[in-house]
C-alpha cells in the first residue's frame, strides 16, 4: 500500500517534482559555480594586484643594523655592502619559486649633469626587461616593467643592452627642462666615478619618488660606479595567501613554531615564509616584506572571498526555502488524502515517511 501510495503520488504530482528537481539542479549548479569561483579568486586577485609593485624587498644584511641616535637612525655600513648580481636567480630556486612573479635588482648614485647645475640627483642602475637563464633551461624575465606594468614612459623604453640609454624621471625633466631625443653627460659624484654621455630615450612617470631620478640600464651604472657584478636591493614581486595566526606568530619569531607549525608555514605560501626562504638562499642578505602592499592584498583577497561565502550561503539558503515551500503546499493540497490515510490506520511516522520519500 506504502509503494503504491508513492508511486501514485509521482505520477499525479510530476510537474511539482520536475519544478522542485529544476530548484535542486540549479542551486547545486550555482553553490559549486561560487565554491570554485571562491576557491580561484585567491589566487587570480594576487595576480592582478602584483601590477600595483613588488611586496618584498632585499638588501645586504648590514642594511638591516643601525644605532639610533636621538630619534634619529644611522648606518655606518649603508651603501657599503653590496649584493652579488650573480646570486639573484636562486631567487627563483627557492620552494616557491613557482609563485616569484618578477625582480628587479636597483643600484643608486648620486650623479650631476653637466650644465643643469651642481645639485646631484639620484642615478638609478636597473634592469628593464631582461632575460635570466635558470636552471634546466628555462628562462625567467626580470626588470622593472615586470614588476611595475603601471609604469608609462613617453618615448620608449632603453634596452638593458644599451650602454647609452636613460630614462628620465617627470618630475626631473619638469624641473631641468629634458626632452626625449637629447643627450646629457652624467658624472658621478666622488673619487671612484666617471662621466658618460646618455640618450634620454624616454620620460618617466610612475607617481612615486622615481620621477625625481635618472634610470639607466643596470651594467652601465655599474661600470661608471666601478662596482661591476654589485646591486644594493633588489625588489621582488610574489604571489602571497593572506597572513593569518600563525604567519603572524612567525613575524614575531620563527623558533617559536613547533615542528607542525614549522612545516605548515614554510609550506604555505606567506610572505613571511617567502622573504625567510629567500634569505636561505642568498647569503648576507635581508629579506623585507613590504607590510602595506602585502597587507593590503591580504585584506581584498579575504573580502572577496567573503563576499563569495556569503553569497554561496545565500544561495543555499533560497534553494532550502524553494523545496521547503513546495513541501508546504503538497502537504497543504493534500490535507485530506492525510486525514483519510490516518483514519484507515497510517501512523504518523508512516505519512512523515511518504513525504520525506516523495522529497528525496
Amino acid at each position: 500500500m506504502f509503494f503504491l501510495m508513492l508511486r501514485q503520488s509521482f505520477v499525479r504530482g510530476w510537474r511539482r517534482k520536475a519544478l522542485a528537481t529544476a530548484t535542486i539542479v540549479l542551486a547545486a549548479s550555482l553553490i559549486t559555480a561560487l565554491m570554485n569561483i571562491s576557491i580561484d579568486v585567491g589566487d587570480k586577485m594576487a595576480k592582478e594586484l602584483k601590477s600595483y609593485g613588488a611586496n618584498i624587498n632585499i638588501v645586504p644584511k648590514s642594511e638591516s643594523i643601525s644605532l639610533e641616535i636621538g630619534g634619529t637612525y644611522y648606518n655606518p655600513l649603508e651603501g657599503q655592502v653590496f649584493i652579488e648580481e650573480a646570486d639573484l636567480p636562486k631567487i627563483k630556486e627557492i620552494f616557491w619559486h613557482n609563485n616569484i612573479v618578477g625582480f628587479a635588482p636597483f643600484l643608486k648614485v648620486r650623479a650631476a649633469i653637466a650644465g643643469r647645475g651642481k645639485k646631484t640627483i639620484p642615478l638609478v642602475g636597473t634592469n628593464f626587461d631582461k632575460p635570466v637563464s635558470l636552471a634546466g633551461d628555462e628562462e625567467f624575465r626580470t626588470g622593472v616593467r615586470v614588476i611595475n606594468p603601471y609604469w608609462q614612459v613617453q618615448g620608449e623604453w632603453p634596452a638593458d643592452s644599451d650602454q647609452v640609454g636613460i630614462l628620465a624621471g617627470a618630475a626631473l625633466g619638469r624641473k631641468l627642462n629634458l626632452k626625449v631625443g637629447e643627450r646629457i653627460r652624467v658624472m658621478i659624484a666622488g673619487a671612484n666615478g666617471r662621466e658618460e654621455v646618455f640618450a634620454i630615450k624616454g620620460i618617466l612617470s610612475t607617481g612615486g619618488p622615481e620621477e625625481a631620478a635618472l634610470l639607466a640600464p643596470l651594467p652601465a651604472v655599474q661600470k661608471l660606479a666601478r662596482l661591476e657584478g654589485k646591486v644594493q636591493s633588489v625588489s621582488v614581486s610574489a604571489l602571497t595567501v593572506p597572513e593569518d595566526k600563525l604567519s603572524r606568530k612567525a613575524r614575531q619569531s620563527s623558533d617559536a613554531l613547533n615542528l607542525l607549525e614549522y612545516d605548515r608555514w614554510y609550506c604555505t605560501a606567506y610572505v613571511s615564509s617567502i622573504t625567510h626562504q629567500i634569505e636561505e638562499a642568498i647569503p648576507n642578505v635581508t629579506a623585507r616584506p613590504i607590510w602595506q602592499v602585502a597587507t593590503g592584498e591580504g585584506a581584498v583577497i579575504n573580502k572577496i572571498q567573503l563576499l563569495m561565502l556569503v553569497v554561496t550561503l545565500a544561495a543555499f539558503i533560497a534553494s532550502g526555502l524553494g523545496i521547503s515551500s513546495l513541501m508546504v503546499a503538497t502537504i497543504m493540497e493534500r490535507a485530506r488524502e492525510i486525514g483519510l490515510t490516518k483514519a484507515l490506520g497510517a501512523a504518523d511516522w508512516e505519512v512523515y515517511l511518504l513525504f520525506l520519500s516523495e522529497a528525496a
